[in-house]
């Protein structure tokens, strides 16, 4: 017995040893993400995401140290299976930890590249402008934002303060955002109306309005819209903060074959292809009047004809067509306790971004408008909103907006 308890003893010492040797590691977040991506980010930024992961990083090495300790005292059997339960907890504790850590540095080692990172750095700023508009006057403190290139077709955000992998809080808002629309990254602004639904509570709220409006018409069509309020409540951000520039790229995303843009999975958060941009089509119109979205109303209802659509679907999509307006009324003109008992639009006025604004504001600014300074700190969304139009229209040239991203985010602070 004795030499039983000492064999399981020294194993469990060689156990110990390796996890708190690989728990130490975690805490270098040089070698986590490149030096040069770390000096990319804004200190404020850098300051915030390093010392949340030296924070998560550091409990494991306490929990393998504690370990030891408990090893080192134990003189029984009794004790050596509670070191082991331990281990086997310490374990999956540094699995957890670990996809934290790889998660964050992955995102900012797309910062590497300088020519990116200060791309990115712009995005940081654009984000925050975005949720500054609404969350500043409600005095609801506006998160940071780190953002990261990946690949995909859809962006995403894990929001700051959700719980992570290893049960501690996101201390950034991170936004992915996708190649092939790096440079008209209207989706952006789609993810950060996530993070301000979230703060003020807008999605719950905004569900039961939908499901009001649409009760009368079609029990299956309001609970449809009910379930889908927080991408509802995001893709009204974005057209509130940006008007019609969100939405050739959305219908591009979404797009697919007709079976695809009736797919509705059970449980997707998200409205389905063919009502998503028709909607997003009705918000245009019910602020703007007639314009470009009727014809992309009109190019969606020819390409995918509502008869080849399962029956649900098809009674969710003549309830929503009929309903546009009043759905857009509900969600633009509604006020709502979320914002302090007035619409969203008396935040964002969408008609600040209507094509003829965005047409006066490129007449006024001339040659300035991706130079100003002045302009990029009071008209982000304008000039965000018109450069992603200007360059669908082949206006404007990628470098261009390349160049005024990397103007927003200009020179990082180095993150301690």
């Amino acid at each position: 017995m004795a030499n039983d308890f000492a064999a399981e003893k020294t194993a469990l010492g060689t156990e110990v040893r390796h996890w708190r040797r690989a728990s130490i590691a975690l805490t270098d977040l040089e070698v986590l993400a490149a030096p040069a991506a770390w000096l990319s980010l804004e200190s404020y930024l850098g300051l915030s995401v390093r010392s949340s992961l030296r924070s998560v990083s550091t409990s494991v090495v306490a929990e393998a140290d504690h370990l030891s300790a408990a090893l080192a005292a134990a003189r029984t059997a009794g004790e050596l299976s509670a070191v082991r339960t331990g281990l086997l907890k310490l374990r999956r504790r540094y699995e957890q930890v670990e996809t934290v850590l790889d998660f964050y540095g992955d995102a900012v080692n797309t910062r590497t590249n300088d020519r990116i990172g200060a791309v990115l750095r712009g995005l940081d700023a654009i984000a925050v402008d975005s949720m500054d508009r609404v969350l500043r006057p409600l005095g609801i403190p506006t998160p940071p934002v780190l953002t990261y290139l990946d690949k995909g077709i859809g962006a995403s955000i894990l929001r700051s303060g959700a719980r992570l992998w290893d049960s501690s809080l996101s201390p950034v808002a991170a936004i992915k955002i996708t190649r092939h629309n790096l440079w008209r990254p209207t989706s952006l602004v789609h993810e950060t109306g996530h993070q301000v639904a979230h703060l003020t509570g807008w999605t719950e709220e905004l569900g039961s309005v939908l499901y009001r409006r649409l009760a009368p018409v079609s029990v299956i069509a309001a609970e449809s819209w009910r379930s889908w309020a927080s991408e509802v409540a995001a893709d009204v951000y974005a057209f509130v903060l940006l008007g019609y520039a969100p939405l050739p790229a959305l219908a591009t995303v979404v797009d697919g074959t007709t079976r695809k843009v009736y797919r509705m999975p059970f449980g997707d958060p998200h409205p389905f292809g063919w009502v998503r941009v028709l909607f997003n089509a009705g918000l245009c119109r019910s602020w703007f009047g007639p314009g470009p979205w009727d014809e992309l109303a009109r190019t969606w209802i020819n390409r995918h004809p509502l008869e080849f659509a399962t029956r649900e679907v098809q009674e969710i999509g003549r309830a929503s067509l009929a309903q546009l307006p009043a759905l857009a009324d509900a969600c633009t003109r509604t006020p709502m306790r979320a914002f302090g008992g007035v619409p969203i639009t008396a935040f964002a006025d969408p008609l600040s971004v209507a094509p003829a604004e965005l047409a006066r504001l490129a007449e006024r600014a001339g040659a300035s408008l991706y130079t100003s300074s002045y302009l990029a700190r009071l008209e982000a969304m304008r000039v965000l909103a018109l450069s992603v139009l200007n360059g669908n229209a082949k206006r404007t040239d990628d470098d261009v907006v390349e160049l005024w991203l990397r103007r927003m985010g200009g020179t990082a602070a180095v993150a301690a």
